[in-house]
């Protein structure tokens, strides 16, 4: 790319010496941190079975840009806070994303957005089938031995649109235009296993059980004997969310909605907590477990009910459970369904970090294929934190960090954060230490350099997640059924 020449910019508020702004032809670039995800991805190979599971409509002879490229463009371009097709008229250049694409700096531009936009449109549903596969195959192949156990959190997330997208509908809960996705996540290492789109006025469940059902018919043909235990709020506490567990096997732990029954049923409960604060002055927790059958119901079910009691008020809180344990371990049953909050932060990272919510696609099925990209981006960003995480030791204590409570969960997290800031940095803190960094690219006959500074401050950070990526193994362990 060429620069015109222009005047040069001077800023006088220097006094020894004026600051004069040029432009430069060097091939510069502002993400150069995206360079040791992409090599991580090739040892994962996420993107590879991304765009292999979409079908080409296009004539090979005629082709500029391969579905991979795009692929990469944008899942990379997500990660990077370049969430729209637009963005990348100007990152076509670029000759970082260049050779994330697989292109040398010195060839021609990368794909543009009307090239993008026909990609994203041109996305048919067997493909999206595909992709729901490569995202459990994803997942299975993250472990290097068959788990134990594992759980799964189900969530339905609103996702606000501005347009006129095919199935935006209005919900009256959210009051907004949007879209409803359901995100399965996995609380063991924290990725993202399905997803779906769903119209803006669909059920919290909607659909819920058949993808539990065929994420656990998928997993159960790798390992037979995982014992797999399933948590949501009270928007997936219904019916048939309890008949699919009960039939597949699985155990659940739900939400349930308070209604006046259950509150009569709790009412001496509530007020015992109301008269221990009075008397106490401390905050009261009290549990209390029974079996319940709703009118809609076709048998009773154990249900633990929480009520508290501090300065702020009173408070309520059901859950609905089969789990072999919750009949004598009321309280630690609800504290483990609490922990699904966790998983909240996912799809927060999803919707707020790397703009889930740009679904601005005419097409629904277009919209599907989006919402796969931006759940790849986080899964390749949580795999490779996972893996280069660096906890404290536990100090004086026996007891693992997930078993702190109250006071002292808060200074370890705190004590974590400080000096483990990647592996439990959000997407926005990787981009501040690691991807937004400014390097030079120079192309040669026998290499390609990438010059970074040498005061970053951070540069120490870039060469602890390389150095990782280089000593680990190239090809991920996949499991076979």
């Amino acid at each position: 790319m060429t620069i015109q020449p222009a005047t040069p910019l001077c800023f006088d508020f220097f006094e020894p010496l004026p600051i004069v702004i040029e432009t430069s032809n060097a091939p510069l670039t502002s993400d150069a941190g995206l360079l040791p995800l992409r090599q991580f991805d090739d040892c994962i190979g996420l993107t590879r079975a991304l765009a292999a599971a979409l079908h080409d409509p296009r004539d090979p002879d005629r082709t500029e840009h391969s579905f991979l490229e795009m692929v990469r463009m944008r899942l990379f371009g997500i990660l990077a806070d370049y969430e729209d097709q637009n963005d990348h008229d100007t990152l076509r250049t670029d000759p970082v994303f260049k050779l994330i694409a697989g292109r040398s700096p010195d060839e021609d531009d990368l794909a543009s957005q009307p090239t993008l936009s026909r990609f994203e449109n041109a996305i048919d549903c067997p493909s999206l089938k595909r992709l729901r596969d490569v995202f459990i195959d994803q997942f299975i192949a993250s472990f290097a031995t068959p788990p134990l156990r594992l759980t799964f959190d189900i969530d339905a997330v609103d996702d606000p649109a501005h347009g006129a997208q095919q199935l935006v509908l209005f919900h009256g809960y959210f009051e907004q235009y949007q879209y409803l996705p359901l995100v399965i996540t996995c609380a063991e290492n924290d990725q993202v296993v399905m997803v779906s789109l769903r119209h803006g006025t669909a059920h919290a469940a909607l659909g819920a059980d058949d993808d539990l059902e065929y994420l656990t018919g998928r997993l159960r043909q790798v390992w037979p004997d995982v014992h797999i235990h399933v948590r949501g709020d009270a928007g997936c506490g219904v019916p048939w969310m309890y008949d699919a567990c009960e039939r597949l096997g699985v155990e659940y732990t739900f939400g349930l909605a308070a209604n006046a029954v259950l509150q009569r049923e709790t009412a001496d409960l509530l007020a015992e907590a109301v008269q221990r604060f009075e008397q106490t002055g401390q905050p009261q927790r009290l549990f209390v477990g029974f079996w319940y059958q709703a009118g809609t119901w076709d048998r009773p079910r154990w249900v633990i009910a929480k009520a508290e009691a501090h300065a702020p008020g009173t408070n309520r809180r059901f859950i609905v459970s089969n789990r072999p344990g919750a009949r004598a371990w009321i309280e630690p049953t609800y504290d483990d369904y609490a922990m699904r909050g966790e998983s909240e932060n996912r799809n927060k990272e999803l919707k707020r970090d790397l703009a889930m919510d740009r679904l601005s696609d005419h097409r629904f099925k277009a919209n599907y294929f989006r919402l796969y990209l931006h759940a790849a981006a986080l899964n390749l960003l949580v795999r490779l934190r996972r893996e280069i995480a660096d906890p404290p030791p536990m100090p004086g204590e026996s007891v693992p960090a997930e078993a702190l409570e109250g006071a002292e969960r808060q200074r370890y997290q705190r004590h974590r954060r400080q000096r483990d800031p990647l592996g439990e940095g959000q997407p926005w803190t990787w981009r501040t230490l690691v991807l937004k960094v400014a390097a030079s690219v120079v192309v040669s006959s026998r290499r390609v350099l990438v010059l970074l500074s040498g005061s970053w401050p951070h540069l120490d950070y870039y060469r602890r997640i390389s150095e990782h990526i280089a000593r680990r193994p190239a090809v991920a362990h996949v499991w076979s059924g």
